[in-house]
């Protein structure tokens, strides 16, 4: 699919239509778009480890910023394995280094000679490569970005009722009689 990805009705509706659409007709299309179970399941069984603890981490923060919905349970546990992936690979690049040595020997009997052939690179870098772009690809689609942050509005429940009682119960104040 070319150009920008399409922007959400609800955030649409939140910016006021810049794109002059029609409120009625942006109401119309959120109600028929399809809204799914909030609430993620328990966390798989077979998430150990680093992984188990980032999948419960995101659940929770998924939960605070009321964007928990069931389908998103895999991608969430797929920025969970990533980052347990990419956090290993790392260690064993720090520990190691990111290239290693092909030795070979050159020469027969007494004249052989170890020698090295070539430099490369290990492959946990092009693993930790892969997983850190998957999970930001993850954090820029949830908002877990600076700069998706900035573009995730989330509507205030508009609760008339309890404005008019904070205003109906307030002290009344005295009024100033004008000579």
């Amino acid at each position: 699919m070319k150009g920008r990805k399409p922007k959400p009705t609800a955030l649409q509706i939140a910016e006021g239509d810049p794109r002059k659409i029609g409120a009625k007709k942006l109401r119309q299309k959120l109600e028929s778009q399809p809204h799914a179970q909030r609430g993620y399941p328990d966390c798989p069984e077979h998430l150990k480890g680093l992984a188990r603890k980032t999948y419960l981490f995101l659940v929770e923060q998924c939960e605070q910023m009321g964007i928990d919905r069931r389908p998103d349970c895999l991608m969430l546990e797929g920025a969970a394995q990533n980052y347990a992936r990419a956090v290993a690979a790392d260690s064993v690049i720090e520990s190691e280094g990111a290239t290693f040595e092909v030795k070979g020997i050159i020469g027969r009997g007494d004249d052989a000679e170890c020698v090295v052939l070539d430099i490369k690179t290990r492959p946990e870098v092009a693993i930790s490569d892969k997983c850190w772009k998957n999970l930001k690809s993850f954090a820029s689609e949830f908002g877990f970005s600076p700069v998706s942050l900035t573009r995730l509005t989330i509507e205030k429940q508009d609760d008339h009722d309890a404005d008019l009682m904070t205003m109906l119960s307030a002290p009344r104040a005295p009024r100033v009689q004008v000579q």
